[in-house]
């Protein structure tokens, strides 16, 4: 078994953020893993497919996923 990609992780937290923050803290979990294997810094998610993609749920979204370890930023297209 492979393990999930950084796409492939954060495709699991769009889903987990349409179903209510379902397992959020494991996919979260996952993406930071995925992260260090890629050696990537930051996570990038695009503002279209969150369900609050305004400036109050982008920080708080930040502000969430910074207490777990991992550094969000956005795209907009």
């Amino acid at each position: 078994m492979t393990e999930p990609t950084v796409a492939e992780a954060t495709d699991r937290i769009y889903a987990s953020i349409k179903a209510d923050n379902a397992d959020l803290d494991a996919h979260i979990a996952t993406l930071k893993a995925a992260m260090a294997r890629e050696g990537l810094k930051e996570a990038v998610f695009e503002t279209a497919k969150l369900a609050e993609n305004n400036r109050s749920g982008r920080k708080l979204m930040q502000a969430y996923f910074r207490q777990r370890g991992v550094k969000v930023a956005f795209k907009t297209e």
